[in-house]
């Protein structure tokens, strides 16, 4: 357990959970955000979305700016390299419902590297200054950054970053604890963010290998940051943030979901998938969902290969109620069955406490 928290503001916000769900192109869209929100994630920022208005026409672009129905405060994650192209692009977003901007300055994906941008922008401090002081001067809505620790082991000033974004006015920070050479190979370090929490005025929040309650909260009491962020962890299992929460507000673990909640909530999230993207988009994405829930739990593989087969929505829901009610069925029944034990090895030590009391000499 941490020392309390009580809650956390960016801006006019305030921030009442210390986990945060991390953006993850091709993952967080608005039907797993408002999920993980849901569980208790203080912030869930949208996909990442390109600077350059002149791609927005998109279906894919288009739909990553979809906010409706979404839980405040929103938050939209932009990446580009020129100052002006961003500071329209935050301005364009605010309208469209954005109530927080965040700036990508720790993607390591080579198609985003490459066009110097995401942690790209780590190798230029002072573009790094006028990118964030543009952004800030153009919106009225609170600004944030989430970078890496930097390019290569060689050059890490992540603590130059964190102090330069301080000083543009953005309003919290977070820092991956690995750098853009190390991609997501090898493990997480945390001494750089514990530096940066050491004078960071704002709150920062720590990213990396975040995989369970107790490491959330190792690394919330080593590097003493204001909240985790929780990425990968997240795959096939949205409860995690429920998790963690309860565990760092309380010391305990909350009680695990029953499989048949699981089952619910599977279903309500590819529902969601279908109606958000259409027929054939929600049907791949599912898919990768789906996947990713089965890799939760071992003993889903005997129908896994069921649900990548379907091709179509009505198919692969039906498969799914199925696969995953059986699969819950098992669990009721286990529990009948346990309970039936518990119940007969209860009439028996009330047996054997009864015949003591006749023969209390009996041991």
């Amino acid at each position: 357990m941490t020392d309390a928290v009580q809650g956390y503001r960016i801006g006019r916000w305030n921030i009442a959970s210390q986990t945060v769900l991390a953006p993850m192109a091709g993952v967080t869209d608005r039907p797993f955000r408002v999920l993980c929100r849901r569980f208790g994630a203080g912030l869930a920022p949208s996909e990442m979305i390109t600077a350059d208005q002149r791609l927005w026409h998109t279906a894919k672009t288009r739909s990553r700016m979809n906010h409706e129905g979404e839980p405040e405060p929103r938050v939209v994650q932009l990446a580009g390299n020129d100052p002006l192209q961003l500071a329209d692009a935050a301005r364009a977003n605010v309208d469209l419902g954005a109530q927080i901007i965040d700036i990508n300055m720790g993607c390591p994906a080579k198609k985003v590297y490459g066009k110097l941008c995401g942690s790209a922008l780590l190798g230029d401090e002072n573009l790094v200054g006028r990118i964030l002081e543009h952004v800030v001067r153009s919106v009225d809505v609170p600004v944030t950054v989430k970078i890496r620790t930097g390019i290569d082991r060689t050059r890490v000033n992540a603590l130059q970053i964190s102090r330069i974004a301080a000083q543009s006015g953005v309003r919290a920070i977070a820092v991956h604890g690995r750098t853009r050479e190390d991609f997501y190979e090898g493990q997480a370090e945390y001494d750089t963010i514990r530096a940066i929490c050491a004078e960071a005025a704002i709150p920062v929040i720590a990213n990396g290998d975040i995989d369970s309650a107790e490491k959330a909260c190792s690394v919330l009491d080593f590097t003493r940051a204001t909240a985790v962020m929780i990425g990968r962890a997240a795959h096939g299992s949205p409860w995690i943030f429920r998790e963690v929460n309860s565990f760092l507000d309380s010391g305990e673990k909350s009680a695990p979901l029953l499989r048949t909640q699981m089952r619910d909530i599977i279903l309500e999230h590819i529902t969601a998938l279908y109606a958000f993207h259409g027929e054939a988009s929600g049907v791949r994405i599912a898919r990768k969902h789906l996947g990713w829930y089965c890799q939760q739990h071992t003993d889903t593989k005997d129908f896994r290969s069921q649900l990548m087969a379907a091709e179509s929505s009505s198919v692969q829901f039906a498969v799914t109620a199925a696969c995953f009610g059986e699969w819950s069925d098992n669990e009721n029944n286990s529990l009948v069955q346990e309970r039936a034990n518990a119940g007969n090895d209860s009439e028996g030590r009330q047996g054997r406490l009864d015949e003591e009391e006749r023969h209390p000499g009996c041991r």
